[in-house]
């Protein structure tokens, strides 16, 4: 869709600038590691990460919204079957689409293949906005496949999935960043949406935390299906962010990179 890419890149640099800028005057959590190594290796994950889904698109045109055309000029798909206005199909498709990522995101803790992929995010001993982003390329390919077969399978608008993908980075980077926000307004906050301190639990050392807290923008899928936990036993700033075993081995490229196909 015309200017589709300056758009979604445009939101993406102000958030990330945004929620970096909210890091740093009201930060919630203690480093326990330099941030320009986290940063740097971080940041080059990104990097193979939009390398990765440009070369999909060589080898596999129709990516997300590419397939949500293809699905819409065929007819394919649940919403094109039933029809109905598109602000009510958009809204749907961004449901399912949410709803999809989350159990995506279990399944990714719970299938040890899978699970091997998904603790290169989770091995940051930090978690800031960077780490939103922190993903094996080989996740994001697998997360991307995943995406296109939703996409078809639900008949998904184009505008849809746009809307859904900048919701989607724009909540992993809000609810990554170690900023402090009021109680309050967390609390009111987390009804809906996944926050901060709400997800900042998924990423504690403790098995039983991290394997709850699974959404990545609404918090109703946890609540739903039982895996809402509220708070760390630790507390937030005691809690300790990363994998069982703590080195600085995480803040290196080539280590996470490896991560998957050895052990630790």
């Amino acid at each position: 869709m015309e200017n589709e890419a300056l758009i979604r890149l445009a939101t993406f640099l102000g958030l990330f600038v945004l929620f970096a800028l909210l890091e740093w005057l009201f930060p919630r959590k203690r480093r326990v590691q330099p941030r320009a190594s986290r940063w740097a290796t971080n940041l080059a994950i990104i990097v193979l990460d939009s390398l990765t889904t440009r070369a999909m698109a060589v080898f596999l045109p129709l990516l997300a919204v590419g397939a949500a055309l293809d699905a819409g000029a065929h007819g394919w798909g649940l919403l094109n079957v039933l029809g109905g206005p598109l602000w009510l199909r958009v809204l749907v498709a961004m449901l399912v689409l949410d709803f999809a990522i989350w159990l995506q995101h279990l399944l990714f803790h719970k299938v040890p293949l899978l699970w091997r992929l998904h603790r290169v995010h989770h091995a940051d001993r930090d978690i800031d906005v960077t780490t939103a982003l922190r993903f094996h390329p080989l996740e994001i390919a697998a997360s991307m496949l995943i995406k296109i077969g939703v996409v078809y399978l639900i008949g998904a608008p184009a505008l849809g999935v746009i809307l859904f993908e900048v919701l989607l980075n724009g909540s992993a980077m809000f609810n990554h960043a170690n900023m402090r926000l009021p109680p309050r307004l967390d609390r009111l906050l987390r009804i809906f949406l996944v926050t901060p301190d709400m997800h900042r639990v998924h990423h504690s050392v403790h098995h039983q935390e991290f394997n709850s807290n699974y959404g990545f923008a609404l918090s109703v899928w946890d609540r739903i299906f039982g895996t809402y936990t509220g708070q760390p036993r630790d507390g937030h700033e005691n809690m300790l962010v990363g994998l069982k075993w703590q080195d600085d081995r995480p803040a290196r490229l080539g280590w996470s990179l490896l991560l998957p196909f050895r052990d630790p």
